[in-house]
């Protein structure tokens, strides 16, 4: 890592330090460490996946009042789940924070970001990274189903995705919580993708 990467590394966790929890800052490290490790193992960029892994929760703590204004302000999409239950914009907004306060302008680590927790039908693989790393990182818990992701995430990013959001609404059924729509369209987007690779 050069000395200016470093430094800004240092500045966003700083940053971290004074608007989240240190607990949620061992899951941000912890994202940020299985997003590089992802990256080697498919080959894509390790400083964007880095970047996007360590950015991704900025509006984590943000009270739902400042995360509803400042998705109006960002005219990002606030559907009737969203507005019921604005924690789900954090990940939207953080986008917005690591573009404002950190200046991040490539697309693919803003888009990585967005996508962390709901996911997006077709998105990029470097998004499928944090995806997959958000809800994966050791800090996760050690149990068998959680270890047999890490190993298919490692393997194919597509069937992780597929898995780990079949995993994500089990949980989510069981606990009788709203199921945001994009969490399924996700979920049927990488199980194609899978079926597809299958069969060719």
């Amino acid at each position: 890592m050069s000395t200016k990467q470093n430094l800004w590394r240092k500045q966003v966790i700083t940053w971290l330090e004074y608007n989240v929890s240190s607990h949620r800052i061992n899951h941000i490290l912890g994202v940020e460490a299985t997003c590089i490790h992802l990256a080697k193992c498919h080959q894509l960029p390790e400083k964007k996946a880095a970047k996007a892994g360590l950015l991704h929760d900025l509006a984590k703590f943000f009270p739902p009042d400042r995360l509803l204004r400042i998705a109006r302000k960002a005219n990002i999409e606030i559907d009737e789940i969203s507005q019921q239950h604005p924690h789900l914009l954090h990940a939207d907004v953080s986008a917005v924070v690591a573009q404002q306060e950190f200046g991040v302008k490539s697309t693919k680590i803003l888009d990585a970001i967005k996508n962390h927790t709901l996911g997006n039908p077709e998105m990029s693989s470097l998004s499928c990274i944090v995806y997959l790393a958000d809800k994966i990182e050791p800090n996760r818990g050690n149990t068998n189903e959680l270890n047999r992701l890490r190993e298919i995430a490692t393997d194919n990013l597509y069937q992780g995705v597929w898995e780990t959001s079949d995993y994500t609404l089990q949980y989510l059924v069981s606990d009788r919580k709203l199921i945001h729509p994009r969490t399924v369209l996700t979920r049927n987007w990488a199980l194609r993708k899978v079926k597809k690779t299958a069969s060719l």
